[in-house]
């Protein structure tokens, strides 16, 4: 007879043993950002009472094998079994090592969508692989790139384009040539010396052209660099080059532009860009050593 669960009733249509995923191998059979294609299954409409099922309730994030439960059913994910001390979070019962293997062939049984289904991602991935596919699918927002504040916007390009125009007063620039002018009084602070002078739109794209001071060692040096907003492997379609100097002598640096999908930070701290040393920049400024004035040109181009 029916039980009026569907999932459970599909459940049973399929006697053959379930072959769980372990949890350092299950996500790694799919591919990223290849949809699953299948014809309708009543499994791919999944009730809001299915999920919460699946949710853990002290991390809140979907649960993977193995999931624990105590002797009164209440579940939990194995990644917070420790931090509540083996003691069921809802109960308080002890939870032992009971594996709730119900809940986790329902969860076999699953196809979800992508939960960047917003953003244009209209693939549906099996349970144990959608949490792979989101950790690198393409249509994921970006965070936002300005680097003079811990900003925690996200969204799509055009989106970021006009949060940084509106909220963060970036210049923008249309153009694969710039010629910036950077002036700080005291060239011995480092603290609140981080600029992202520009957005640059060329070739269809938009880049971004960060300027700061950081110390390395005892004195602080000058970076400057070009991220790419958009993912790595557009990235590496487009070069730069940067210049600076004065007194009849120049630095050129000649890379690629990284992706946003790498923080501002972690660019900065690989000196993935043009560095000059302060006693240089002082040398390209000119007069008595004591004002930072530098001039940073450069160019943009799309490699063939």
């Amino acid at each position: 007879m029916a039980s009026g669960n569907p999932f459970f009733d599909d459940l049973r249509s399929k006697p053959e043993v379930i072959d769980l995923p372990q949890n350092e191998d299950r996500l790694d059979s799919e591919s990223v950002n290849e949809p699953i294609q299948t014809a309708t299954k009543p499994n791919l409409i999944v009730s809001s009472n299915v999920r919460e099922l699946l949710e853990c309730p002290v991390c809140l994030n979907a649960m993977y094998p193995p999931i624990h439960q105590c002797l009164n059913g209440h579940t939990l994910c194995s990644g917070c079994k420790p931090r509540v001390h083996n003691r069921c979070p809802t109960c308080r019962h002890e939870l032992g090592n009971i594996r709730c293997l119900a809940l986790e062939k329902v969860a076999a049984s699953l196809e979800l969508p992508c939960k960047y289904q917003s953003y244009g991602c209209v693939g549906i991935y099996p349970y144990y692989s959608k949490l792979k596919h989101e950790s690198q699918c393409s249509y994921r927002p970006y965070s936002c790139p300005y680097a003079g504040s811990e900003c925690t916007v996200v969204g799509d390009i055009p989106f970021l384009v006009a949060h940084l125009k509106d909220d963060h007063k970036v210049d923008m620039h249309s153009g694969s040539t710039f010629n910036h002018r950077y002036v700080k009084s005291n060239p011995h602070e480092v603290e609140n010396a981080t600029w992202m002078l520009t957005v640059f739109s060329c070739f269809g794209q938009y880049f971004c052209l960060h300027f700061e001071a950081f110390q390395l060692g005892m004195a602080p040096v000058y970076i400057a660099f070009l991220r790419f907003m958009g993912d790595d492997n557009e990235a590496k379609n487009y070069s730069y080059s940067l210049e600076v100097g004065g007194n009849g002598r120049k630095l050129i640096w000649q890379g690629v532009p990284r992706s946003i999908r790498d923080s501002h930070r972690k660019v900065r701290d690989s000196f993935d860009g043009l560095i000059i040393q302060r006693n240089m920049a002082l040398f390209f400024s000119g007069g008595d050593r004591k004002e930072l004035k530098l001039r940073v040109t450069g160019r943009i181009w799309k490699e063939q």
